[in-house]
């Protein structure tokens, strides 16, 4: 038996033929493991030292193979399936399987990402092809309000949030108060 999730994490690459094997073996449908980066797609981003998938990644898991000039996964058990690696991927190198949710089994998702927007786009096993696209953001560039528009306070004792209680709609942040124990 061909063992593609060692050549794919240990190397930054799978054979053809454990690619094949992992498609036989599923009836046709191809298996997609967390974040697989595909080696035929990736250019390392041009040989900087830090790859955009490596920038993004919340647990640290991409790695650029320095002989091969190619991202992988070092840990694929420990991807977290957050979609950042594989939205922030210029050459869309980067592929995932999709959850249940909006892509059904054996069914593949690939983003599309543009200034403004997130493409995408999912092949379902018969080949058909269905695409949906979500603005990146609600508001211009810059002009976002991390409070919201609420008032907000500095004293970091307090059990309040920063834009509480205004931004609860409360006149005072609901607390216990402190008493004897008798």
């Amino acid at each position: 038996m061909i063992d593609c999730n060692q050549a794919i994490y240990s190397r930054g690459e799978c054979p053809k033929a454990a690619q094949q094997a992992l498609t036989d073996n599923n009836h046709g449908v191809e298996v997609l493991v967390p974040s697989y980066v595909n080696p035929e797609k990736c250019d390392g981003c041009k040989a900087l030292d830090k790859t955009a998938c490596q920038y993004i990644c919340p647990n640290d898991l991409m790695v650029l193979n320095k002989e091969t000039m190619k991202a992988y996964n070092q840990d694929p058990m420990m991807c977290w399936e957050c979609y950042n690696c594989v939205k922030i991927c210029p050459t869309q190198a980067v592929e995932i399987r999709g959850y249940a949710d909006f892509v059904p089994l054996g069914a593949s998702v690939t983003p599309l990402r543009s200034t403004d927007s997130i493409m995408w786009t999912v092949k379902f096993r018969s080949g058909a092809l269905k695409r949906f696209k979500f603005p990146i953001r609600t508001t211009p560039e810059g002009a976002a309000a991390p409070s919201g528009g609420f008032q907000t306070h500095k004293d970091l004792n307090s059990p309040a949030l920063a834009t509480e209680p205004e931004s609860l709609g409360l006149p005072e942040v609901f607390t216990l108060k402190g008493g004897s124990n008798a």
